[in-house]
Protein backbone atom coordinates (compact mmCIF):
# COMPACT_ATOMS: atom_id res chain seq x y z
CA UNK A 1 0.00 0.00 0.00
CA UNK A 2 1.70 3.24 -1.07
CA UNK A 3 1.12 6.48 1.67
CA UNK A 4 0.66 9.78 0.47
CA UNK A 5 2.92 12.23 2.22
CA UNK A 6 1.66 15.51 2.08
CA UNK A 7 4.42 18.37 1.51
CA UNK A 8 4.23 22.55 2.96
CA UNK A 9 6.67 24.53 1.11
CA UNK A 10 7.10 28.11 2.91
CA UNK A 11 9.05 29.53 0.03
CA UNK A 12 10.89 32.88 -0.51
CA UNK A 13 13.04 34.16 -3.15
CA UNK A 14 16.14 33.75 -0.51
CA UNK A 15 15.21 30.68 1.42
CA UNK A 16 12.30 26.96 1.02
CA UNK A 17 11.01 25.97 4.36
CA UNK A 18 9.34 22.76 4.29
CA UNK A 19 7.94 19.90 6.06
CA UNK A 20 5.87 16.79 5.69
CA UNK A 21 2.61 15.85 7.24
CA UNK A 22 0.93 12.16 7.49
CA UNK A 23 -2.51 11.57 8.07
CA UNK A 24 -2.28 8.29 9.03
CA UNK A 25 0.30 8.71 11.64
CA UNK A 26 -0.91 12.55 12.32
CA UNK A 27 2.50 13.76 12.56
CA UNK A 28 5.03 16.64 11.29
CA UNK A 29 8.52 15.18 9.93
CA UNK A 30 11.13 15.87 7.94
CA UNK A 31 11.60 19.88 8.60
CA UNK A 32 14.21 21.63 7.00
CA UNK A 33 15.07 25.06 5.47
CA UNK A 34 16.98 25.32 2.13
CA UNK A 35 18.61 27.23 -0.70
CA UNK A 36 16.01 28.67 -2.98
CA UNK A 37 16.58 25.81 -5.69
CA UNK A 38 13.87 23.07 -6.54
CA UNK A 39 16.85 20.86 -7.47
CA UNK A 40 17.20 21.14 -3.61
CA UNK A 41 13.25 20.00 -3.29
CA UNK A 42 13.99 16.93 -5.48
CA UNK A 43 16.87 15.73 -3.14
CA UNK A 44 15.02 16.56 0.09
CA UNK A 45 11.95 14.25 -1.11
CA UNK A 46 14.37 11.60 -2.17
CA UNK A 47 16.08 11.12 1.30
CA UNK A 48 12.45 11.17 2.69
CA UNK A 49 11.56 8.30 0.43
CA UNK A 50 14.13 6.44 0.99
CA UNK A 51 13.90 6.98 4.79
CA UNK A 52 10.14 6.23 4.99
CA UNK A 53 9.65 2.67 6.06
CA UNK A 54 6.49 2.23 3.53
CA UNK A 55 6.32 3.01 -0.17
CA UNK A 56 4.93 6.59 -0.33
CA UNK A 57 4.33 9.27 -3.39
CA UNK A 58 4.00 12.98 -2.71
CA UNK A 59 1.59 15.88 -3.03
CA UNK A 60 3.51 19.09 -2.58
CA UNK A 61 1.82 22.44 -1.99
CA UNK A 62 2.94 26.05 -1.67
CA UNK A 63 1.06 29.48 -1.29
CA UNK A 64 0.78 31.98 -4.38
CA UNK A 65 3.11 34.41 -3.92
CA UNK A 66 6.39 36.20 -5.76
CA UNK A 67 7.03 32.96 -7.11
CA UNK A 68 3.79 32.85 -9.75
CA UNK A 69 3.97 29.58 -11.14
CA UNK A 70 7.89 28.65 -12.02
CA UNK A 71 8.14 26.58 -9.12
CA UNK A 72 4.86 24.76 -9.88
CA UNK A 73 6.43 23.98 -13.44
CA UNK A 74 9.94 22.73 -12.37
CA UNK A 75 8.20 19.56 -10.17
CA UNK A 76 5.71 19.16 -12.46
CA UNK A 77 7.98 18.53 -15.43
CA UNK A 78 10.57 16.07 -12.96
CA UNK A 79 6.89 14.37 -11.92
CA UNK A 80 6.12 15.65 -8.30
CA UNK A 81 2.34 16.61 -7.98
CA UNK A 82 2.13 20.14 -6.47
CA UNK A 83 0.00 22.73 -6.44
CA UNK A 84 -0.83 26.27 -5.79
CA UNK A 85 -2.62 27.31 -2.84
CA UNK A 86 -4.91 30.56 -2.69
CA UNK A 87 -3.71 32.79 -0.08
CA UNK A 88 -7.15 34.56 0.53
CA UNK A 89 -8.74 30.65 0.93
CA UNK A 90 -6.27 29.45 3.84
CA UNK A 91 -6.88 29.92 7.15
CA UNK A 92 -5.74 33.23 8.16
CA UNK A 93 -3.31 33.81 11.34
CA UNK A 94 -4.12 35.33 14.42
CA UNK A 95 -2.30 38.62 14.37
CA UNK A 96 -1.15 38.08 18.06
CA UNK A 97 -0.08 34.43 17.34
CA UNK A 98 3.59 33.54 16.51
CA UNK A 99 4.15 33.40 12.77
CA UNK A 100 7.29 32.15 11.81
CA UNK A 101 8.59 29.64 8.37
CA UNK A 102 8.22 26.70 10.27
CA UNK A 103 4.42 27.29 11.57
CA UNK A 104 3.02 28.57 7.74
CA UNK A 105 4.74 25.04 6.36
CA UNK A 106 3.22 23.05 8.99
CA UNK A 107 -0.03 25.32 8.16
CA UNK A 108 0.20 24.69 4.30
CA UNK A 109 1.18 20.78 4.84
CA UNK A 110 -2.10 20.01 6.95
CA UNK A 111 -4.02 22.27 4.65
CA UNK A 112 -3.21 20.50 2.01
CA UNK A 113 -4.08 16.87 3.81
CA UNK A 114 -7.43 18.50 4.35
CA UNK A 115 -8.38 20.01 1.39
CA UNK A 116 -8.74 23.57 3.23
CA UNK A 117 -8.23 25.16 0.13
CA UNK A 118 -8.75 26.49 -3.20
CA UNK A 119 -6.09 25.65 -5.75
CA UNK A 120 -4.79 28.65 -8.19
CA UNK A 121 -5.55 27.96 -11.34
CA UNK A 122 -2.81 27.52 -13.90
CA UNK A 123 -2.30 29.44 -16.85
CA UNK A 124 -1.01 28.10 -20.25
CA UNK A 125 2.40 29.74 -21.56
CA UNK A 126 0.29 32.20 -23.55
CA UNK A 127 -2.27 33.38 -21.93
CA UNK A 128 -0.06 34.27 -18.96
CA UNK A 129 2.38 36.06 -21.46
CA UNK A 130 -0.29 38.37 -22.15
CA UNK A 131 -1.39 38.71 -19.20
CA UNK A 132 2.35 39.92 -17.73
CA UNK A 133 2.53 42.29 -20.97
CA UNK A 134 -0.96 43.53 -19.67
CA UNK A 135 0.16 44.18 -15.97
CA UNK A 136 3.32 45.73 -17.05
CA UNK A 137 1.18 48.47 -19.44
CA UNK A 138 -0.89 49.32 -16.37
CA UNK A 139 2.29 49.42 -14.22
CA UNK A 140 3.68 52.21 -16.66
CA UNK A 141 -0.14 53.55 -16.45
CA UNK A 142 0.01 53.90 -12.84
CA UNK A 143 3.59 55.70 -13.50
CA UNK A 144 1.99 58.20 -15.77
CA UNK A 145 -0.76 58.95 -13.11
CA UNK A 146 2.13 59.35 -10.56
CA UNK A 147 3.85 61.91 -12.71
CA UNK A 148 0.49 64.06 -13.24
CA UNK A 149 0.35 64.19 -10.05
CA UNK A 150 3.42 65.57 -9.48
CA UNK A 151 3.49 68.41 -12.20
CA UNK A 152 0.07 69.64 -10.74
CA UNK A 153 1.79 69.60 -7.07
CA UNK A 154 4.21 71.32 -8.61
CA UNK A 155 2.62 73.73 -10.21
CA UNK A 156 0.55 74.09 -7.04
CA UNK A 157 3.67 74.57 -4.79
CA UNK A 158 4.31 77.87 -6.76
CA UNK A 159 0.75 78.99 -7.31
CA UNK A 160 0.04 77.98 -11.16
CA UNK A 161 -3.49 76.76 -10.99
CA UNK A 162 -4.76 75.61 -13.86
CA UNK A 163 -8.81 76.81 -14.12
CA UNK A 164 -9.24 77.23 -18.00
CA UNK A 165 -11.22 73.61 -18.35
CA UNK A 166 -10.04 69.86 -17.98
CA UNK A 167 -6.72 69.28 -17.13
CA UNK A 168 -4.14 67.31 -19.42
CA UNK A 169 -5.72 68.95 -22.53
CA UNK A 170 -3.68 69.72 -25.16
CA UNK A 171 -5.11 73.43 -23.91
CA UNK A 172 -3.72 72.44 -20.95
CA UNK A 173 -0.13 71.46 -21.91
CA UNK A 174 0.18 74.25 -23.87
CA UNK A 175 -0.67 76.14 -20.78
CA UNK A 176 2.28 74.40 -18.72
CA UNK A 177 4.67 75.35 -21.70
CA UNK A 178 4.61 78.39 -21.14
CA UNK A 179 4.59 78.48 -17.11
CA UNK A 180 7.97 81.02 -16.71
CA UNK A 181 8.44 80.61 -13.12
CA UNK A 182 11.45 83.28 -13.37
CA UNK A 183 14.00 80.95 -11.99
CA UNK A 184 16.40 78.61 -14.60
CA UNK A 185 16.62 75.83 -12.25
CA UNK A 186 12.35 75.64 -11.73
CA UNK A 187 12.05 76.20 -15.19
CA UNK A 188 14.03 73.36 -15.51
CA UNK A 189 12.69 70.99 -13.16
CA UNK A 190 9.04 71.74 -14.84
CA UNK A 191 10.68 70.77 -18.28
CA UNK A 192 12.24 67.62 -17.13
CA UNK A 193 9.01 67.12 -15.65
CA UNK A 194 7.04 67.48 -19.32
CA UNK A 195 9.60 64.83 -20.29
CA UNK A 196 8.71 62.14 -18.45
CA UNK A 197 4.74 62.82 -18.86
CA UNK A 198 5.92 62.78 -22.48
CA UNK A 199 7.79 59.72 -22.57
CA UNK A 200 5.31 57.78 -20.51
CA UNK A 201 2.64 58.87 -22.73
CA UNK A 202 4.11 57.66 -26.16
CA UNK A 203 5.14 54.42 -24.41
CA UNK A 204 1.18 53.59 -23.40
CA UNK A 205 0.76 54.36 -27.01
CA UNK A 206 2.94 51.84 -28.12
CA UNK A 207 1.44 49.43 -25.46
CA UNK A 208 -1.91 50.21 -26.80
CA UNK A 209 -0.99 49.37 -30.26
CA UNK A 210 0.72 46.53 -29.27
CA UNK A 211 -2.06 45.15 -26.66
CA UNK A 212 -4.69 45.70 -30.01
CA UNK A 213 -2.26 43.25 -31.87
CA UNK A 214 -2.71 40.59 -29.17
CA UNK A 215 -6.39 41.06 -29.49
CA UNK A 216 -6.29 40.30 -32.95
CA UNK A 217 -5.13 36.82 -32.52
CA UNK A 218 -7.74 33.81 -34.02
CA UNK A 219 -7.37 32.35 -30.19
CA UNK A 220 -8.14 35.92 -28.67
CA UNK A 221 -10.49 37.57 -31.18
CA UNK A 222 -13.93 36.52 -31.00
CA UNK A 223 -14.12 36.46 -26.80
CA UNK A 224 -12.57 39.64 -27.49
CA UNK A 225 -14.92 41.34 -29.82
CA UNK A 226 -18.10 39.99 -28.07
CA UNK A 227 -16.62 41.87 -24.67
CA UNK A 228 -16.46 44.76 -26.41
CA UNK A 229 -20.26 44.75 -26.38
CA UNK A 230 -20.50 45.71 -23.16
CA UNK A 231 -20.25 49.61 -22.06
CA UNK A 232 -17.21 50.43 -20.47
CA UNK A 233 -15.13 47.58 -21.79
CA UNK A 234 -12.98 47.98 -24.48
CA UNK A 235 -10.08 46.22 -26.15
CA UNK A 236 -7.70 46.56 -22.76
CA UNK A 237 -10.11 45.31 -20.21
CA UNK A 238 -11.22 42.66 -22.30
CA UNK A 239 -8.21 40.91 -23.18
CA UNK A 240 -7.11 41.27 -19.68
CA UNK A 241 -10.52 40.09 -18.35
CA UNK A 242 -9.75 36.86 -20.79
CA UNK A 243 -6.43 36.33 -19.93
CA UNK A 244 -6.23 36.64 -16.03
CA UNK A 245 -9.47 34.09 -15.85
CA UNK A 246 -8.44 31.42 -18.40
CA UNK A 247 -11.00 29.02 -18.34
CA UNK A 248 -14.22 30.34 -17.14
CA UNK A 249 -16.24 27.39 -17.63
CA UNK A 250 -14.57 26.28 -14.32
CA UNK A 251 -17.27 28.42 -12.78
CA UNK A 252 -20.41 26.81 -11.83
CA UNK A 253 -22.76 29.83 -11.73
CA UNK A 254 -22.16 33.74 -12.97
CA UNK A 255 -22.52 34.86 -8.77
CA UNK A 256 -19.26 32.01 -8.20
CA UNK A 257 -16.67 34.41 -10.75
CA UNK A 258 -18.12 37.53 -8.66
CA UNK A 259 -16.75 35.82 -5.63
CA UNK A 260 -13.30 34.93 -7.07
CA UNK A 261 -13.13 37.97 -8.36
CA UNK A 262 -13.76 39.24 -4.69
CA UNK A 263 -16.90 41.44 -5.44
CA UNK A 264 -19.61 38.97 -3.60
CA UNK A 265 -20.74 40.57 -0.10
CA UNK A 266 -18.86 39.14 2.92
CA UNK A 267 -20.73 38.14 6.14
CA UNK A 268 -20.56 38.19 9.61
CA UNK A 269 -23.78 36.26 11.22
CA UNK A 270 -24.17 34.71 14.42
CA UNK A 271 -27.13 32.48 15.53
CA UNK A 272 -30.09 33.76 14.09
CA UNK A 273 -28.29 37.23 13.19
CA UNK A 274 -27.26 38.08 9.66
CA UNK A 275 -25.25 40.51 9.04
CA UNK A 276 -23.96 41.29 5.56
CA UNK A 277 -20.46 43.38 4.96
CA UNK A 278 -18.31 45.11 2.65
CA UNK A 279 -17.13 43.37 -0.64
CA UNK A 280 -14.45 40.74 0.51
CA UNK A 281 -11.85 41.64 -1.86
CA UNK A 282 -10.36 38.41 -1.53
CA UNK A 283 -9.53 37.70 -5.00
CA UNK A 284 -8.07 38.62 -8.14
CA UNK A 285 -7.50 42.15 -7.16
CA UNK A 286 -6.06 43.23 -10.98
CA UNK A 287 -9.83 42.50 -12.33
CA UNK A 288 -11.25 43.20 -10.04
CA UNK A 289 -10.02 47.18 -10.17
CA UNK A 290 -10.49 46.80 -14.19
CA UNK A 291 -14.40 46.01 -13.49
CA UNK A 292 -14.58 48.57 -10.93
CA UNK A 293 -13.05 51.16 -13.67
CA UNK A 294 -15.44 50.25 -16.04
CA UNK A 295 -18.78 50.65 -13.97
CA UNK A 296 -17.87 54.04 -13.81
CA UNK A 297 -19.10 54.02 -17.31
CA UNK A 298 -22.89 53.84 -16.14
CA UNK A 299 -23.55 56.78 -14.32
CA UNK A 300 -23.13 58.28 -17.96
CA UNK A 301 -25.53 58.05 -21.00
CA UNK A 302 -29.24 57.62 -21.62
CA UNK A 303 -31.24 55.04 -20.97
CA UNK A 304 -32.13 52.93 -24.26
CA UNK A 305 -29.36 55.38 -26.44
CA UNK A 306 -26.20 54.25 -27.36
CA UNK A 307 -23.18 56.05 -28.00
CA UNK A 308 -21.51 55.86 -31.69
CA UNK A 309 -18.14 54.33 -30.48
CA UNK A 310 -20.49 51.40 -28.94
CA UNK A 311 -22.26 51.07 -32.20
CA UNK A 312 -19.17 50.70 -33.87
CA UNK A 313 -17.48 48.07 -31.55
CA UNK A 314 -21.12 45.93 -31.59
CA UNK A 315 -20.83 46.01 -35.45
CA UNK A 316 -20.30 42.68 -36.42
CA UNK A 317 -21.51 40.74 -33.73
CA UNK A 318 -24.31 38.01 -33.40
CA UNK A 319 -27.73 39.94 -32.88
CA UNK A 320 -28.08 37.49 -29.62
CA UNK A 321 -24.56 38.32 -28.40
CA UNK A 322 -25.29 42.30 -29.31
CA UNK A 323 -29.05 42.15 -27.28
CA UNK A 324 -27.53 40.08 -24.57
CA UNK A 325 -24.54 43.39 -24.04
CA UNK A 326 -27.87 46.00 -24.41
CA UNK A 327 -29.98 44.19 -21.57
CA UNK A 328 -27.08 44.80 -19.51
CA UNK A 329 -26.72 48.31 -20.30
CA UNK A 330 -29.94 49.01 -19.59
CA UNK A 331 -29.84 46.68 -16.43
CA UNK A 332 -26.64 48.16 -14.40
CA UNK A 333 -27.98 51.80 -15.46
CA UNK A 334 -31.28 51.49 -13.74
CA UNK A 335 -29.53 49.57 -10.76
CA UNK A 336 -26.86 52.48 -10.73
CA UNK A 337 -29.34 55.18 -10.08
CA UNK A 338 -31.72 53.27 -8.20
CA UNK A 339 -28.99 52.34 -5.24
CA UNK A 340 -27.75 56.37 -5.98
CA UNK A 341 -31.36 57.73 -5.07
CA UNK A 342 -31.98 55.11 -2.11
CA UNK A 343 -28.70 55.69 -0.66
CA UNK A 344 -26.80 58.77 -1.56
CA UNK A 345 -23.36 56.37 -1.76
CA UNK A 346 -22.04 56.11 -5.59
CA UNK A 347 -19.26 54.13 -4.65
CA UNK A 348 -21.44 51.50 -3.20
CA UNK A 349 -23.68 51.60 -6.56
CA UNK A 350 -20.31 51.26 -8.81
CA UNK A 351 -19.63 48.29 -6.52
CA UNK A 352 -22.61 46.69 -7.03
CA UNK A 353 -22.70 47.05 -10.80
CA UNK A 354 -19.20 45.76 -10.98
CA UNK A 355 -20.43 42.85 -9.65
CA UNK A 356 -23.34 42.18 -11.48
CA UNK A 357 -21.46 43.51 -14.52
CA UNK A 358 -18.69 40.32 -13.91
CA UNK A 359 -22.10 37.85 -13.48
CA UNK A 360 -22.67 39.38 -17.18
CA UNK A 361 -18.74 38.92 -18.65
CA UNK A 362 -19.32 35.25 -17.47
CA UNK A 363 -22.51 34.90 -19.20
CA UNK A 364 -21.49 36.15 -22.43
CA UNK A 365 -17.84 33.87 -22.19
CA UNK A 366 -20.01 30.66 -21.25
CA UNK A 367 -22.89 31.20 -24.08
CA UNK A 368 -25.22 31.40 -20.88
CA UNK A 369 -26.41 34.34 -22.48
CA UNK A 370 -29.97 33.89 -21.04
CA UNK A 371 -28.81 32.63 -17.53
CA UNK A 372 -27.94 36.15 -15.66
Amino acid sequence: MTSLIYVGMDVHTTSYTLCCYSMESDSIFAMVKIEPDYHNILRYLERVRKNYSEKCKFLCGYEAGALGYTLYHQLTNKGIECVIMAPSTMQKTNKKEVKTDKRDAIKIAKGLAYNSYKAVYILDDEDNAVREYIRMRDDHNSTLKRTKQRISAFCNRHGRNYTEGSKWTQKHLRWLEKQDFGSPTLQETLKEYLILYYQAQSKLELFKQRIEEFANQERYQEKVSKLRCFVGIDTHTALALIVETGDFIRFKKAQHYAAYLGLAPGENSSGSTIKRTEITKAGNSHMRRLLIESAHSYQRGTQGKKSKRLTNRQFGNNSSVIAYADKACERLRRKYWRIVLRTQKKNTAVTAVARELACFVWGMMTDNISQV
